[in-house]
């Protein structure tokens, strides 16, 4: 049986991040794509120039009409912009109770633009978090979850994933690219375990999306495999690919899109 995934998420026109990488992912993943749209978001490889949220009642629309009609494997969250979407997502959840969901913490995009309004960290901390099954902050986003500086250290990994736990994220993926060094270090902490997960650090430009793109592959991977773990692991390996075959691509002036589809182009 092939899955059925949704991304909630705001939209990238260029194609490397939000919605459209979203599905990409999906589909590179073997598993059918859906979308709920969260805010209209003019953006390139170069930055972000304007912002059109949606209104939290057309969200809960979208997603009431999409969950009433079709079974939903996993869910991935992205941009939700600002607390009354937060708020719409939970309720949804709250109602349909998606088997797997995903939240990637989506505050600040690759070119600094904040995406997430400062007001609205606090309910996704306290009100959607716990209600979701996989976080996949970076080590800024964790820091602002968490209300404090962010870590240079691998060695701190583990203590902030605890902490970010006992805000009540059941798997807790904390994603070290921010830090220096040949490899790139994540952690993922959850059921008793606590994992720290090398990957490759690919040098290169083409890094718009990777955080989209891997909580996407994520979604997509979990209900064909058994555990979180398998799935994490999986998915990194997909992001690690789709960043070094990215220099194919010529997309864009700045932070060009990983290469989403280079198993088969």
């Amino acid at each position: 049986m092939i899955v059925n995934v949704v991304t909630i998420a705001g939209t990238d026109p260029s194609g490397g991040a939000g919605i459209q990488a979203d599905l990409k992912a999906f589909s590179a993943n073997g598993a059918y794509g859906m979308s709920v749209i969260t805010a209209l978001v003019a953006q390139t490889t170069t930055g972000v120039a304007e912002v059109r949220e949606v209104p939290p009642e057309f969200v809960t629309a979208q997603l009431t009409t999409l969950l009433d009609d079709v079974r939903v494997d996993a869910v991935k969250i992205g941009m939700l912009a600002n607390a009354g979407v937060i708020r719409a997502v939970v309720a949804a959840l709250d109602r349909y109770a998606p088997p797997h969901v995903v939240l990637d913490p989506v505050m600040v995009a690759k070119s600094g633009d904040r995406l997430l309004a400062p007001e609205a960290v606090a309910v996704l901390r306290d009100e959607l978090l716990p209600r979701v099954d996989l976080i996949t902050p970076n080590l800024p986003e964790a820091a602002d979850l968490l209300g404090e500086r962010e870590i240079r250290r691998a060695d701190d990994m583990p203590a902030q994933a605890e902490r970010l736990a006992e805000l009540g994220a059941k798997q807790v993926l904390l994603k070290g690219g921010h830090l220096t060094g040949e490899s790139s270090v994540d952690l993922l902490s959850g059921d008793g375990v606590c994992e720290f997960l090398p990957g490759e650090r690919v040098v290169t430009n083409n890094d718009h999306g990777t955080g989209c793109t891997l909580s996407a592959a994520i979604a997509a991977l979990r209900p064909q495999r058994p555990d979180w773990p398998t799935a994490v692991r999986e998915a990194k390996q997909y992001l690690t690919a789709a960043l070094r075959e990215s220099h194919r691509l010529d997309v864009g002036h700045g932070h060009g899109p990983v290469h989403h589809f280079h198993q088969w182009w």
